[in-house]
């Protein structure tokens, strides 16, 4: 039985829908203060698409070519696998089974 949706239902969602987005809202305004914090209590933030690199240390620099590398070897080996596979599919074509008829049955004379 299907629990009918409220008014108070809506209320919450709506109140978190606001409340989630004040906080990203707010987040973003301050995120390279916020990341710095989540880094110096030893929580690994990976760098977003929006750093400026020029302001960057060497060592964020560094693990940022480290990551960008990692993930161009793993798109260009799923491209290659992705590439092989058609070719291994019609190399490994199997034969079609040969079908056994059944010979009618014989009247009882």
């Amino acid at each position: 039985m299907p629990i009918p949706v409220t008014s108070q239902h809506v209320t919450g969602f709506l109140v978190g829908l606001g409340v989630a987005a004040a906080g990203f809202y707010f987040y973003k305004k301050n995120q390279r203060q916020v990341d710095e914090w989540l880094r110096q209590q030893g929580i690994s933030i990976a760098p977003g698409g929006g750093l400026d690199y020029g302001t960057m240390s060497l060592e964020d620099l560094v693990r940022e070519k480290e990551r960008l590398e990692d993930l161009i070897a793993e798109r260009e080996h799923a491209a290659a696998q992705e590439a092989a596979r058609p070719r291994a599919r019609a190399q490994r074509k199997r034969p079609t089974p040969k079908v056994r008829r059944r010979e009618p049955a014989k009247a009882a004379a």
